[in-house]
């Protein structure tokens, strides 16, 4: 896949408000489309020279109605396979973070909205590094978060995996809530997301509740 540069990165993406559904910026996401009006998305993005979906986690207004969180990961599609129903199984790769400025609203099925990727321009990069990263404290902790939840991985594969893409995919697989999603998402720096994510840990290993922390 080549990489894409701020030039390539449209004004306005396809959203798809999937709740607890994490995409970060150089990992990829599997995504299985179902629905008419996202596979209507599917076939549109496709027609694009980007090839990107923005995912965004969504919370409740006062009314009721689901509101796009401010900020979310846009993904480039770089595989997807047709079922013989019709179904899609679709691989995004992360490119980059974006704020949504406003939703696009018209005839279209799906969610639109104009965004902006200013502040983001380290999403396009090289790997981030996390120079004070503890990884045997770390995989330690992650081990008894495991065992509570009943998570199986290969430990072998996540001693030796890549710092960023281990952090980032922990911060995606891991069985948190959409608001604690959205902090890992929405972290600054590989180095605050490890900590954020190593909070969510360690609270859950107290008994925490998500709703507590998020307070």
């Amino acid at each position: 896949m080549r990489m894409m540069n701020s030039a390539d990165l449209p004004a306005t993406i396809p959203v798809f408000p999937l709740p607890g559904a994490l995409l970060l910026p150089r990992a990829r996401l599997p995504l299985h489309l179902f629905e008419p009006r996202y596979l209507q998305m599917f076939e549109d993005v496709l027609k694009t020279s980007h090839r990107l979906i923005g995912m965004v986690q969504t919370h409740k207004k006062p009314n009721g109605d689901e509101q796009l969180h401010a900020i979310g990961c846009a993904g480039r599609v770089t595989q997807f396979s047709e079922t013989e129903d019709g179904r899609y199984m679709i691989t995004l790769a992360g490119i980059s973070r974006f704020r949504v400025e406003k939703e696009v609203t018209g005839f279209s099925p799906y969610r639109k909205a104009e965004v902006s990727w200013e502040g983001f321009e380290r999403d396009l990069g090289k790997p981030e590094q996390d120079d004070t990263f503890d990884r045997e404290m770390f995989l330690n902790t992650l081990g008894k978060f495991f065992d509570v939840h009943d998570l199986r991985t290969d430990w072998e594969s996540l001693k030796d995996a890549d710092t960023e893409l281990l952090i980032n995919s922990l911060s995606m697989l891991c069985p948190f809530e959409p608001e604690e999603k959205q902090a890992l998402l929405e972290a600054p720096s590989l180095t605050t997301r490890r900590e954020t994510l190593m909070t969510l840990i360690e609270f859950a290993l107290r008994g925490g509740s998500s709703e507590e922390m998020i307070q």
